[in-house]
């Protein structure tokens, strides 16, 4: 079963995977992780897969209206966090600081759900924007953070988390007066070449157990 899913839950649906196989031992689990709205993309243009989670409500609109899904439920929410490298070489402050052209600046596209979320919130803040680079996911983002080739950049709260960044990167609070939470959409879809699993793994990540998994790596429930 192929599963489609935003970047931003790559270490949750990780364990999600795990504990669902555990659950059905005859349904293999295989994660496509990308932007939302690369997946989007693919999954209209006719890829094989399963069931989408996307980290913003546009982009499944555009699969439900397409026909490739016919409902789809929240199933998490996330909210934004600003990322600097360890110990915060620039002295980043705020958002404040992404307009100054002396720091390296980036955000996902614009088209991706962390580069939509990111944008808003600096417009919620009145700042103009001084961006060096683009990245096509938050996951991409955030190992160039890692790296220390950009001095900060927008990601999500839960992406700060992740066990693979911890030791690399710092987060610093967006205020909640500008922040953005972004709500997280899952669905089976039309095609689906497993539809028994495929709803079965849209109810898993909706139960209890899911729901546990999700929140211990920092996503909230919807």
């Amino acid at each position: 079963m192929l599963i489609f899913a935003a970047a931003s839950l790559t270490d949750a649906l990780a364990e999600v995977e795990s504990a669902f196989e555990t659950a059905y031992p005859d349904v293999d689990v295989l994660l496509n992780l990308a932007g939302s709205s690369a997946l989007r993309e693919q999954i209209l243009e006719g890829a094989p897969a399963d069931a989408f989670l996307s980290a913003n409500a546009s982009n499944m609109d555009q699969v439900v209206e397409a026909g490739e899904a016919e409902n789809s439920e929240m199933f998490a929410t996330n909210v934004l966090q600003i990322a600097v490298p360890a110990g915060n070489p620039a002295g980043v402050i705020g958002l404040e600081t992404f307009a100054d052209n002396a720091l390296l600046i980036g955000l996902c596209a614009e088209e991706v759900p962390c580069g939509d979320f990111g944008r808003q919130a600096l417009d919620n803040a009145g700042v103009t924007l001084a961006i060096d680079t683009n990245e096509p996911d938050v996951r991409a983002l955030l190992t160039k953070i890692a790296e220390g080739e950009l001095d900060a950049g927008i990601v999500y709260v839960t992406d700060v988390l992740a066990p693979d960044f911890a030791d690399d990167v710092e987060g610093i609070d967006i205020p909640a007066e500008v922040n953005v939470v972004a709500a997280y959409p899952i669905a089976a879809l039309v095609g689906a070449p497993n539809p028994d699993a495929a709803s079965a793994f849209v109810d898993f990540v909706l139960s209890d157990a899911g729901q546990a998994i999700l929140n211990e790596y920092g996503f909230g429930s919807p």
